[in-house]
């Protein structure tokens, strides 16, 4: 049986880290800025471990 193949986009998007969390970027960061105030925009450029309800699915693109 061959291996599953990992989500192309998945592997773009997240990483796993030491401890096994996934990390990825904030939502709402790529355009429409201009009515987001800086504290909001600084904010979301720092990643973020992704909703524990996610978690499982994103793990399961990863791992595939």
């Amino acid at each position: 049986m061959p291996k599953m193949k990992s989500h192309s986009g998945a592997k773009k998007r997240f990483r796993k880290t030491a401890k096994g969390k996934v990390v990825g970027r904030h939502g709402m960061t790529s355009h429409i800025l201009e009515k987001k105030s800086k504290k909001r925009k600084r904010k979301h450029a720092v990643p973020v471990v992704v909703a524990k309800a996610d978690e499982a699915r994103v793990k399961g693109m990863l791992n595939g």
